[in-house]
């Protein structure tokens, strides 16, 4: 009887030793994966769901994504959020104890688009709010929960139909803004990926569910919470809603067209006069930076008409990057000149600063102007025809003469992203044959 009691001792010793050594695994966050949501609407159109483990909630205007919480050691993590295939390290973390509530408050900043989230945690459940800086009084609900089941609703209603292909799409259909866009998409089963492309660039990575006749896609990467809800119809075209964020609301349209093509990126924006291009504008290093300067002599020059706030100037620069670690050129000068949405030129030269600290970007990023209205934009560049898109790429020959100008960027997520990148090394091959 005292060896049973003793054996009964020791398996209990052991099991609550494997628990406290579990335990001691993190001290924050629960580990693994996580379930955030945006409310951009509160108390409508109330969707239930199956009652089951990992089931949550789902509202037609909630906007869903997944998240990875990872430890470094037992005190400090980031996190990974998941758009598709599309992975973006967050870790830029506040943790501690909110002396008001007495609960656990955690900021998550997103410091390139200058936006954070701010939120109380409390058993397996974060709850707050995503701020947008440049936005006064902008903010959108935010809750997490630990280890909850799909991106969007949990169920698995047979799909009517295999949504993976081309499609030809119009959004702000028959209103003054309609514009034609591609939809890309890849299906297997209930799940689907994909984009939409548009001729001014792409909505980068969305993942989501198709349900019945249902369709639903998001996105979020800190910059951009995008929503599309879709809706299957017996012709087998779709029709839909696109949200960006609590405010913007626009109508698409969608039909199959495997030879569907959106205008050239390369002539949507032009030189009116043919001469040599130049600009004067301020550096985040203080000095005032113009093509003139000796620097850029003699050199093919790029220049990127951008924005930190803008998720496709994030990859095009992402490229950039690439490029010049990659080949190392010695005959090429990359000049970014951002236009941001701050009012004040200090908090705007500021978001530029951190955007190249952050990116450890070597080549000079400029301070275009505090408004990103195109038209505005525009009139700071007087010899190029317009300004369409966030980014415009600028290819200009050693003698300063623009010889080529790239509307928007299709990124990683689009068909479109190799042959851009065919294009650009063609173009580049082609300056660096000419003499002076």
């Amino acid at each position: 009887m005292r060896i049973q009691h003793l054996l009964i001792l020791l398996a209990v010793t052991i099991s609550f030793s494997s628990c406290i050594e579990t335990n001691q695994g993190f001290t924050k966050l629960p580990p693994g994966l996580w379930r955030g949501v945006l409310k951009l609407e509160s108390g409508t159109n109330v969707v239930a769901v199956e009652e089951e483990v990992g089931t949550a909630v789902q509202n037609d205007t909630d906007l869903p994504f997944q998240f990875n919480v990872i430890y470094d050691d037992p005190s400090t993590f980031h996190i990974e959020i998941m758009n598709g295939e599309e992975r973006i390290d967050v870790s830029d973390i506040i943790y501690g104890l909110d002396r008001k509530t007495a609960k656990d408050t955690l900021i998550i900043n997103f410091p390139v688009f200058d936006t954070y989230i701010k939120a109380l945690y409390e058993e397996g459940i974060i709850e707050g709010d995503w701020f947008v800086n440049y936005k006064p009084g902008y903010s959108i609900p935010f809750k997490a929960y630990h280890a909850r089941g799909d991106r969007f609703k949990d169920l698995h209603k047979t799909p009517v139909a295999d949504l993976t292909g081309k499609w030809e799409t119009t959004f702000e259909v028959g209103k003054k803004d309609e514009y034609p866009a591609i939809g890309i998409f890849e299906q297997d089963g209930n799940m689907i990926t994909g984009t939409f492309k548009t001729e001014t660039g792409d909505y980068r990575f969305l993942e989501g569910t198709v349900q019945g006749n249902k369709l639903f896609l998001s996105t979020f990467d800190g910059s951009h919470a995008f929503l599309f809800t879709g809706k299957i119809l017996e012709d087998g075209s779709l029709v839909g809603e696109f949200r960006s964020g609590k405010h913007y609301k626009s109508s698409w349209v969608a039909k199959r067209n495997d030879n569907y093509e959106l205008g050239n990126a390369f002539e949507m924006t032009s030189d009116l006069t043919g001469e040599a291009f130049n600009f004067k504008f301020p550096s985040t290093d203080g000095s005032i930076v113009s093509l003139t300067d000796d620097d850029y002599k003699g050199k093919i020059k790029l220049v990127q008409i951008m924005g930190t706030w803008c998720p496709n100037c994030k990859d095009e620069t992402t490229f950039l990057l690439d490029h010049l670690k990659k080949n190392k050129p010695q005959d090429l000068e990359v000049i970014a000149i951002g236009f941001e949405r701050y009012k004040d030129e200090a908090k705007s030269m500021d978001a530029l600063k951190r955007f190249k600290d952050k990116w450890d970007v070597p080549y000079q990023v400029l301070l275009g102007g505090t408004t990103a209205n195109k038209s505005k934009a525009s009139e700071k560049l007087p010899q190029l025809s317009k300004i369409v898109s966030y980014p415009t790429l600028i290819f200009i020959d050693k003698s300063n003469k623009i010889r080529k100008i790239h509307t928007g960027f299709s990124g990683p997520a689009t068909d479109e992203y190799q042959n851009f990148v065919n294009d650009f090394e063609r173009i580049l091959e082609e300056l660096r044959k000419e003499k002076i």
